[in-house]
């Protein structure tokens, strides 16, 4: 794909993607989205590595195996998980507040 056809393709000005290639500008959140719908993946895909933002492979594998749950049991494991991270946010902030 030339320069012109992905301006043209994202309605992105070719000389910003110029810019964008030669690393002497970072795409704003409004051209990323541009970028991704034209590619048809996600802003996520354009701005991570592979893995770098899903769970450790030890949860992975758990959370494969809760697709075999019923949507009971997936709601009762939801309600642990939120009710574990509220818990942990918590945690998190009087410990912070302590130390200011």
């Amino acid at each position: 794909m030339t320069q012109q056809s992905f301006a043209d393709a994202t309605g992105i000005h070719v000389q910003q993607i110029k810019r964008y290639e030669a690393n002497t500008s970072q795409p704003s959140a409004e051209a990323l989205k541009k970028i991704a719908k034209c590619f048809g993946v996600t802003t996520d895909w354009l701005l991570f590595e592979d893995g770098e933002r899903g769970p450790d492979d030890d949860l992975r594998l758990q959370f494969e195996a809760m697709g075999q749950l019923t949507p009971e049991e997936k709601g009762v494991a939801r309600a642990v998980l939120e009710g574990l991270l509220l818990k942990h946010a918590a945690h998190r902030f009087n410990s912070s507040a302590s130390n200011s």
